[in-house]
Formats: C-alpha cells, structure tokens, sequence
C-alpha cells in the first residue's frame, strides 16, 4: 500500500493538483475582487445599494431573508459572468485559433451507398 502511494506521487498527479488548487485559491480571490469591486457596483447604479440583504419579508413573526438570497444569487450570476467573459470566451477563441483546421472527409461510404450496395448484393443472390 504504502509503495502504490510512493508510485501514486512520483506519477506528478499530485503536483497538478497541487498547483491547481493554488491557482484555483488565487483565481478565487481574483474573481471576487472584480465581482466586489468592479460588477456589484455596476449593479447598484439602478438599486442604489450593492446588496439587497434589507429585503426582508415577515410572515406570522417569521422573517424570511429573501434579499441575502437575493444578493447570493446576483453574485453568483456575476461570477457566471465574469468567469464566461474573461476565462471561456478567450480560451475558445485561443484554442479556435491554434487547433490546425481538418478537412472532413467522409471515412465511408455514406448509409444511401451502403444500403445500394446491400441492395445489390441481395439481388446478386437471387
């Protein structure tokens, strides 16, 4: 067991997720720091306020916090979009670039071809 760990760290598999876990810590902070700094602010233009944390709604002495759900969910759909427009847009737009185009070509005949000729050789048959 302890040789299948010693094989299992020597293989780099936990350098990579060493450092993607660093880098995923840093990228974190990182994205927060736009979503806070940057985007919320942007939000609060029409609001007034970058959070809606003082929704509150009472019903039978129970208050619902509907605005903290409210504030999550908008920061979440800022770091959606964020991450979509800083992170996947320029990566897709990379590996587009740098992938070499392909010619398709069909690989085989195509399925009309292969039933023709299934067609014909049952009819060779009779």
């Amino acid at each position: 067991m302890v040789q299948e760990f010693r094989d299992f760290i020597a293989k780099g598999n936990m350098i990579d997720i060493a450092v993607g876990f660093i880098m995923g810590a840093a990228f974190t902070a990182l994205i927060g720091a736009l979503v806070d700094n940057v985007l919320m602010p942007i939000v609060a233009i029409p609001f007034g306020e970058p959070n809606f944390d003082a929704i509150i709604w009472t019903i039978n002495g129970s208050e619902i916090l509907i605005g903290s759900f409210i504030t999550a969910l908008v920061m979440f759909l800022l770091v959606a979009i964020a991450v979509f427009f800083f992170i996947v847009k320029p990566y897709n737009a990379y590996r587009a670039k740098m992938e070499p185009e392909v010619d398709e070509e069909p690989s085989g005949p195509t399925e009309i071809e292969l039933l023709a000729q299934i067609r014909d050789s049952l009819a060779s048959r009779n």
